[in-house]
């Protein structure tokens, strides 16, 4: 039958030093554990008069382990004494035994029984050491404990601990900020401290436990409590019994986060909800286990690995970390994206044979790929766009775009009555964007509301871009229908953005910008941070439940195996990417195929109408000197988009044919250039004018390849001019003591 055993820690301060831990072992020496911060040189070495002989003082991560013989004080490096008050070491509790090492902080005696009779059915657990984190752990929490564990042949010791053994500065684990998965960080904040319950922080902790209680026991398995092995593979060993047959001692622990789906109103987690896990998680967690007499008592225990000991290529084992136990009263969605969890049969096997009904995840189906000839549809935003609506719709509709969903806000230059004459003409859908009435930016109202529009609905294909960008294919003849061919059954592509300059062009002319802007930034460049943007055309299929700026949003996590995204050379995206990407890097980057020609600023005088009319997106961020900077590259040259300018000329006749079309566009040119002269007959803008086109701009925007993100960030005023008028050799790289990275 189950024994729970009550045990206290002989943690202490005195002489301003403080211990964790004092033990006398059955050899009659004293060992003595510091808290962090304390180290070896806290000690006198020699000892002192009077004192006990100093036999060993061991530096383990910035505390210490003293072990010293006969009787009397400790001597102090600064002279004083210390009388400690240790406890006799009991190591024949656990003499023989397979023992979990654990930490509790909140689990219930339900939990802790749950996992403990797991052990032991599967692994052969025989006892348990858990340590009481928390000074107010029920005094009746042994009697549960024991009545939890009926049946089951195990020894428990709870090992009260007076004071706090988690890192300084640190919040509890179990707020979300400190949950390595959970979203929107950026707006939480770091909880308050609480030493109680955040990470641990004493690096002697382990090794105290050894010299305590631990030294005889046949195997120790470093686990949570909200740690539960996985099951073993038929023939396979248990994980103690690994630990006694490895060549030295020990084994690697391998741990994965796990998750409910949800949890039933007003009901406690337990390991059998967890049944989800992140389909792209990466990183795991590292514990041990260890044979102590095999290993070596003389081998420190830290708090992920045995000093001194490696464990083999084969001495592995798997174990789930239950995080709405270690996260209590938490939805799912505060610990991670529900986007990312995908139901695991392993884990729903588990929950069968611990007897649980957990609640599980929606099952989502896809519809139906597009016929031969797929539909293509666009969805934008626009204000004040009036000159450049036709040079995009031509060159949209010349490489295979059929739809377009276009929405605009407080146009006053002639872009609505151009809209809407294309839209009596059957060539696209306009609306109204309705952002003041769903008090969101104006570009995510229009993804919300193009939800619902029956054109997108019905699209085969879809992207969401803007009236500056221009889908540029480098395949056959530069038409989608050559990208969807070389595709296949894959069904997102990333256009990545390849950031066009102004080219030196101070002056608006009314002509297409395809043609005009050739210079741009060199294909490999990381920095600034928005220069490796994408916008993601993707297929209609459901895969995803929104739309989103740079990609759809929502991934239904049940179909993400069914996820085939390659980049803009057609090579397939990483699965880190399906969820949340927006950005290429230097590992998913590609332009062979398809790139998105970004042409942010075109002329001088067109950014100036640009700024003064504001943004859909970012709208609180001016576009100043810093976005010209960072938009702004020249530096190298890309002539691709030449060779469709016969078809684009060939196509924009023939809306320009149409009389109505062609006055619209001849007043929007009229009413940039009449917006253009305003602004320069103001001395701010025509200040900003200057700045723009004067040599020290000119010369920068050429040189971007040299600069860093925190550069890029607080502006070109940051950079100092000397180095304009140096050669500098092409790896000089010069930032500022930050890098922040902006978010989408």
């Amino acid at each position: 039958m189950a024994r729970v055993i009550r045990r206290r820690m002989a943690a202490q301060e005195m002489q301003g030093l403080r211990l964790i831990e004092a033990v006398e072992t059955p050899d009659g020496r004293l060992r003595l554990f510091t808290a962090a911060g304390t180290g070896a040189a806290a000690f006198a070495a020699e000892g002192a008069p009077g004192c006990r002989q100093v036999v060993e003082i061991r530096e383990i991560g910035g505390a210490a382990m003293l072990v010293a013989d006969g009787t009397g004080p400790v001597a102090l490096a600064d002279g004083g004494r210390l009388v400690p008050a240790p406890c006799p070491a009991e190591p024949d509790l656990f003499a023989g035994l397979n023992t979990i090492l654990a930490f509790r902080i909140g689990e219930t005696a339900t939990q802790l029984a749950e996992g403990l009779r797991w052990h032991a059915a599967e692994h052969g657990a025989d006892a348990a050491l858990i340590v009481n984190r928390l000074p107010e752990a029920p005094a009746d929490l042994p009697a549960r404990l024991e009545a939890a564990l009926q049946g089951c042949d195990l020894t428990v010791v709870l090992l009260d601990c007076p004071q706090p053994l988690g890192k300084p500065g640190m919040g509890a684990l179990s707020h979300p900020f400190l949950a390595p998965d959970a979203p929107g960080k950026e707006l939480m904040g770091p909880p308050p401290e609480d030493r109680l319950r955040g990470p641990l922080g004493e690096p002697a902790l382990w090794e105290a436990m050894k010299w305590r209680f631990l030294s005889a026991a046949r195997a120790v398995l470093a686990l949570d409590a909200t740690d539960l092995l996985c099951p073993r593979a038929e023939g396979a060993p248990r994980a103690f019994d690994l630990c006694v047959q490895a060549d030295q001692g020990t084994v690697l622990l391998v741990g994965r986060r796990i998750y409910p789906w949800r949890l039933r109103s007003g009901a406690e987690a337990r390991f059998g909800d967890h049944i989800c896990h992140p389909f792209d998680l990466r990183r795991g967690i590292a514990r041990w286990g260890v044979a102590p007499e095999k290993a070596g008592l003389e081998n420190t225990w830290r708090q992920v690995r045995i000093s001194y000991r490696r464990p083999g290529p084969t001495d592995v084992v798997a174990f789930w970390r239950a995080m709405a136990i270690q996260l209590p009263g938490r939805a799912t969605g505060e610990l991670v994206p529900k986007s990312s969890l995908i139901e695991d049969p392993a884990l729903l096997a588990l929950a069968a044979r611990l007897g649980h009904r957990p609640v599980r995840p929606p099952v989502s189906s896809l519809r139906a790929p597009a016929a031969a000839e797929p539909r293509t549809a666009i969805v934008t935003t626009m204000k004040n766009e009036g000159p450049f609506i036709l040079e995009w719709l031509a060159w949209h509709r010349m490489i295979g775009v059929e739809d377009f969903l276009i929405y605009t806000n407080d146009c006053t230059d002639g872009t609505d009555r151009m809209l809407d004459l294309l839209q009596d003409r059957g060539l696209v859908q306009h609306r109204e964007n309705p952002f003041r009435e769903m008090g969101l930016r104006p570009q995510h109202a229009a993804l919300q509301a193009a939800e619902s529009e029956p054109l997108i609905q019905k699209a085969d294909w879809l992207i969401c871009m803007d009236v500056d960008e221009f889908i540029t294919v480098h395949l056959g003849q530069g038409t989608l229908a050559d990208l969807y061919a070389a595709m296949g059954d894959a069904n997102l592509i990333s256009l990545t953005w390849r950031l066009f300059g102004n080219a030196g062009v101070h002056h608006y002319q009314d002509r297409c910008v395809t043609e005009q802007f050739t210079r741009c930034a060199p294909e490999h460049a990381p920095k600034p941070h928005q220069a490796w943007g994408f916008k993601t055309l993707f297929r209609n299929l459901g895969l995803y439940k929104k739309l989103g700026v740079h990609r759809p949003k929502g991934l239904k996590p049940d179909l993400w195996d069914r996820v085939r995204w390659l980049n803009g050379s057609g090579q397939p995206m990483p699965k880190e990417m399906f969820r949340t990407g927006w950005r290429s890097n230097a590992a998913t980057v590609g332009y062979d195929w398809v790139t998105l020609n970004h042409y942010a600023v075109r002329s001088a005088e067109s950014f100036l109408v640009k700024r003064d009319r504001g943004r859909v997106n970012h709208v609180e961020r001016d576009q100043g000197l810093s976005y010209w900077f960072r938009m702004n590259h020249n530096i190298d040259e890309d002539r691709r988009a030449l060779r469709m300018q016969p078809r684009l000329r060939a196509e924009m006749d023939r809306l320009l044919a149409d009389p109505a079309i062609g006055a619209a566009h001849e007043a929007a040119v009229a009413a940039h250039r009449a917006r253009i002269a305003e602004l320069r007959a103001t001395p701010e803008p025509e200040a900003f004018f200057r700045d723009l086109t004067g040599p020290r701009m000119e010369k920068l925007c050429r040189m971007q390849p040299h600069f860093g993100s925190a550069v890029f960030m607080a502006g070109p005023d940051t950079i100092p001019d000397d180095l304009l008028d140096r050669d500098l050799p092409g790896d000089f790289f010069f930032t500022l003591p930050d890098d922040p990275l902006p978010r989408e």
